[in-house]
């Protein structure tokens, strides 16, 4: 007996992913928060800062972000990247990023040793203080919401939308380059990663603009 295809028929809505604008506000409020207790080695802002940064620059799964250790961090002077050990069905890839997460991380990583925070190669990037092991994705998720509410962001926001909202972003800055979005997200099918193309085609963003004009 012939298997039929499953119809594949998710919509990305656009309440799943933050507009560039809000992206920015909550990059920013993250970073004003661990600027006031960046020298009173307080963890919790500037550990928040960075699950933001970190998830908003590379679209990295909750479960991806949680269990990255410092050793899977490869700051190079042309282009970076993060190692994604176990990544959905338990693929490693390799997601590049940009200057700005770069220079964040060298000074995250600072940090942590500076507070006396383990940096060897298998050591968390983000530890627990309760557990001395890699936080949870609850708490990663919870470090999401904290900033989110400070940014007065809809409250209906989860992590998982920045993975949304970087892919789009990265789609349009990329010049719609659909390959390019589909390996740093790490989907084993292109028409998975044709969802956000939906939501940023730019012949239909230029149609709308014309209309009865």
């Amino acid at each position: 007996m012939i298997k039929r295809a499953t119809k594949f028929n998710w919509v990305l809505e656009p309440s799943k992913f933050l507009t560039k604008e809000e992206a920015k506000k909550l990059l920013e409020t993250a970073r004003d928060r661990a600027e006031v207790v960046f020298a009173k080695r307080r963890k919790i802002p500037v550990r928040d800062y960075l699950i933001v940064d970190l998830a908003l620059s590379t679209g990295l799964r909750v479960m991806e972000i949680a269990q990255l250790d410092c050793g899977d961090v490869f700051i190079r002077d042309e282009i970076s990247s993060l190692l994604v050990r176990n990544g959905k069905c338990g693929k490693r890839r390799l997601v590049r990023f940009g200057e700005s997460l770069k220079d964040h991380l060298n000074e995250y990583i600072l940090w942590k040793q500076n507070i006396g925070e383990p940096t060897g190669p298998s050591d968390p990037l983000f530890l627990s203080s309760n557990t001395g092991c890699h936080l949870t994705t609850r708490a990663i998720q919870k470090a999401f919401k904290r900033t989110a509410v400070k940014a007065s962001l809809s409250t209906h926001y989860s992590i998982h939308c920045l993975r949304h909202t970087y892919a789009c972003q990265l789609y349009k800055a990329s010049n719609y380059n659909l390959r390019l979005v589909q390996k740093q997200l790490g989907h084993s099918s292109i028409r998975t990663t044709e969802v956000y193309a939906d939501v940023m085609e730019p012949d239909i963003q230029d149609a709308l603009r014309r209309l009865y004009r």
